[in-house]
């Protein structure tokens, strides 16, 4: 029996040793001469030694590799040899990928079958006329002054009424507070009433609790995110699928959250319908949320069914919803993370908000009207260091149509993933300097200190080309309404002392599809003297 299991080692040993000669061979032989280095690649099984070694610091992985090759560009090889990619830093080929040669790189199958159940054929999830269409109706949208007035005035509502009364309470009563708890639930909740007219009052606790299906609503869309995550960052894909298929742990969850998901969307829908067909005439025209707006804009799209346009309704306004759940309140935790460890930028912010609230009519930072938000250079380029360090989506990803060579002379397979990190654009000397990973808000102002946008391409935080983001305006306006209104009435004391110099090169995220941060942002807040 021994000889037998021996033999039977020897022979797999050898087996896997011949795979790995002949993997080495073509691998080495057969790719094109102008394929991108692959760091910490090996024979079968690829970079998942690597990826698993590094999980817990894997965007920062990700950018000491790229850093070291000549084009900030590697090759990703997957296991067994599954699957090819590359990811790149250099602007020159982001603009290859996203403006250039658009319609080759596309978000295909792997976006396809990770958020088919939650975005069904939502405009971030699509390609071609799918996404057109949906982007043309949106584009309008965002334009309209209408619709900035609405998100602005939301944003100040939800400010003065639920976030700085709860952060108040827990100043009067020296707690310690998780802001990015606190934050995720306010930009949820906003998030909410823009999307679809509706307030899920997470923020507010004593509401909430009688408040059930909103609740559920909350619970089902936030662990749904977490799953769809989970799908993306998995090494073996295989393994989700299977559990799908089997309809076991955390899928079979997901399932009941997509379901509630769908019925709760559906019924805000229905309800919105029933109101326009029994609306009176001196009623207004329309409500400002998106869904209302979408509405109103969909006449002329050919829907054979009422189910049909539900559906289309249903995908895009999820859409919206999971793109401004939590990119703002990541963005706004890492914000109050670094000025916690940077004092002194803490200050600036403080002495420049002085200044202008003490000419608005009712000398509030959350009553600032778009355009005086507009005039505050330093806390726009305090808010834009912090996104450059550390964006709320670090890197993105397409699928790549047919063979092509990108701006740098690297090949890229037809088939093959064509990742791009923000997050290791940001940490890049060559585009940077060599303090690049310092925090230094004035390099995003010129002499007179008024705020310079930078290049796209450099700075991909609000993706670029044809699908760069509708809101970006808008996520810049949140971010800075909250940021002025808690600055102007609280120290914020961050428990581990917050962002100071030394931490930047050793950040505390959790691996997701959101830059999330690990255990929170544990503060306690001081109030500042009146004036």
């Amino acid at each position: 029996m021994l000889d037998i299991q021996a033999t039977f080692l020897f022979c797999l040993t050898v087996s896997l040793g011949f795979l790995s000669l002949i993997y080495f061979i073509v691998h080495n032989y057969s790719s094109p001469p102008n394929r991108a280095p692959s760091p910490q690649s090996y024979p079968l099984v690829g970079n998942i030694i690597g990826f698993l070694q590094n999980r817990h610091r894997f965007h920062d992985w990700v950018a000491d590799m790229i850093s070291s090759t000549p084009q900030l560009t590697l090759q990703v090889n997957g296991f067994l040899g599954l699957s090819h990619g590359i990811c790149t830093a250099n602007p020159a080929n982001l603009d290859h990928l996203l403006r250039s040669n658009f319609s080759n790189y596309v978000k295909g199958s792997r976006f396809h079958d990770v958020l088919e159940d939650l975005l069904g054929d939502g405009i971030f999830k699509v390609d071609g006329e799918l996404w057109s269409s949906q982007r043309k109706i949106a584009s309008h949208e965002f334009n309209t002054k209408s619709l900035k007035h609405f998100i602005s005035t939301t944003v100040q509502c939800q400010i003065s009424s639920r976030l700085l009364p709860y952060l108040s309470s827990a100043c009067d009563k020296e707690e310690v507070i998780d802001l990015q708890d606190v934050l995720r639930r306010f930009a949820f909740d906003n998030i909410c009433n823009v999307a679809f007219g509706v307030d899920p009052t997470w923020l507010d606790l004593n509401k909430v609790k009688y408040n059930s299906r909103n609740l559920s609503f909350v619970c089902a869309f936030d662990h749904a995110v977490e799953v769809s995550s989970d799908r993306f960052l998995s090494p073996i894909p295989a393994i989700w699928k299977m559990k799908r298929l089997l309809n076991i742990g955390s899928e079979k969850q997901y399932k009941e959250d997509i379901k509630l998901i769908n019925d709760y969307a559906i019924d805000i829908i229905r309800s919105k319908e029933k109101k326009y067909l029994n609306k009176e005439e001196n009623e207004p025209e329309r409500n400002q949320d998106l869904l209302s707006r979408f509405m109103d804009s969909m006449s002329n799209l050919g829907f054979h069914n009422q189910d049909e346009k539900r559906k289309f309704l249903r995908d895009i306004v999820i859409s919206f919803i999971l793109a401004g759940k939590d990119s703002t309140s990541t963005a706004l935790t890492w914000f109050f993370w670094l000025i916690a460890g940077h004092p002194h930028y803490e200050r600036l912010i403080y002495e420049e908000l002085l200044e202008k609230v003490a000419t608005s009519p009712e000398q509030s930072p959350e009553s600032l009207s778009y355009d005086e938000l507009k005039k505050l250079h330093f806390l726009h380029a305090a808010l834009s260091e912090s996104l450059r360090l550390f964006p709320p989506v670090p890197i993105n990803s397409r699928l790549t149509v047919s063979n092509d060579t990108l701006s740098s002379g690297t090949f890229v397979g037809k088939g093959w993933f064509a990742d791009y990190s923000a997050y290791a654009m940001g940490r890049m000397e060559k585009l940077w300097g060599p303090d690049c990973r310092e925090f230094r808000p004035e390099r995003w102002l010129d002499d007179d200190g008024v705020f310079e946008p930078c290049d796209q391409f450099k700075f991909p935080v609000f993706h670029c080309g044809p699908r760069m983001c509708l809101g970006k305006d808008m996520a810049y306006m949140q971010m800075k309404s909250v940021a002025a209104s808690v600055i102007y009435k609280f120290e914020v004391k961050a428990v581990d002392g917050g962002g100071y110099p030394e931490r930047i090169s050793d950040p505390p995220y959790t691996l997701s599809l959101l830059l999330k941060m690990r255990g929170g942002l544990p503060v306690k807040l001081e109030r500042r003297p009146q004036r």
